[in-house]
């Protein structure tokens, strides 16, 4: 197998790893838009990183980071979250796409910031990928219970000694890791998918959290393996065919799921 095949499977397993967990929070707290908002700021991200040499993935650490916190403190302040969220999402894009657009010394691929371009993935980005990885699976295996219990109920939380606006803080920071190591992969428009699909389309087989996030990862890895296939087969582009495949996943999940709780 080419190389480069190589590393665009292991691009996309890296992603799901990050993902789907943490995409069962955004589904468990009902953050979708959150997580939309989120990556599309690391366009914004891209164009800070270019203007000042930084590496792309800090530039768009920093601004996922600083977006996610921003919409934490103005929810705090009884903004409608909806209409927040509508006009942060957007926003951000529009700003990274006309930031990115001034920069003339530098001839940038919007195309692939926007919906990835995960066959073009260097060694040094498996690197990266994987590293964030497995730090955003590790923080979340750290705080497991406590993100748990902080996500069914506030109160309980806080009557076991846990501060729910900590635990809201750690899922900020793992989801801002995971925008920057996935959009090489997906682009800033689809990683939010990628975080909601593979945990959508794992609810229904789950009877537990912890299985659930264990079939998220497995939904997200066959995604990333069967839509890099399709990509080649079809000739269509890599990054949509991945969340397609997840869509299907998803659709095939929706169709069974009930014909199994009917047996239970």
């Amino acid at each position: 197998m080419d190389d480069f095949i190589m590393r665009a499977a292991l691009a996309g397993l890296g992603v799901a790893l990050a993902a789907a967990p943490l995409g069962c929070f955004v589904v468990w707290r009902r953050m979708a838009y959150f997580g939309d908002a989120t990556s599309h700021a690391a366009i914004l991200g891209v164009a800070l990183a270019l203007a000042t040499e930084l590496p792309v993935f800090a530039g768009v650490l920093a601004t996922a980071l600083a977006m996610a916190l921003l919409i934490t403190g103005l929810s705090a302040r009884q903004f409608s979250s909806d209409t927040l969220l509508g006009v942060l999402a957007h926003s951000a894009l529009a700003l990274g796409l006309v930031a990115v657009s001034l920069i003339d010394s530098i001839r940038v691929d919007l195309e692939g910031y926007l919906f990835g371009e995960i066959l073009a993935v260097t060694n040094t980005d498996l690197v990266v990928i994987w590293c964030g990885a497995a730090c955003v699976a590790a923080l979340l295996m750290w705080r497991w219970h406590a993100l748990l219990t902080a996500t069914l109920s506030p109160d309980l939380a806080t009557a076991s000694g846990i501060s729910p606006r900590r635990e809201q803080l750690v899922l900020t920071l793992a989801l801002a890791v995971t925008v920057a190591v996935a959009i090489k992969v997906v682009g800033a428009l689809l990683i939010a998918a990628m975080l909601v699909i593979p945990a959508a389309t794992a609810r229904p087989f789950a009877r537990t959290p912890e299985a659930m996030a264990a079939y998220a990862v497995a939904a997200g890895s066959i995604a990333a393996l069967g839509g890099l296939a399709g990509a080649f087969a079809l000739d269509t582009p890599a990054g949509p065919s991945i969340v397609a495949v997840g869509a299907a996943l998803f659709a095939l999940s929706a169709a069974i799921g009930p014909l199994l709780r009917g047996r239970t």
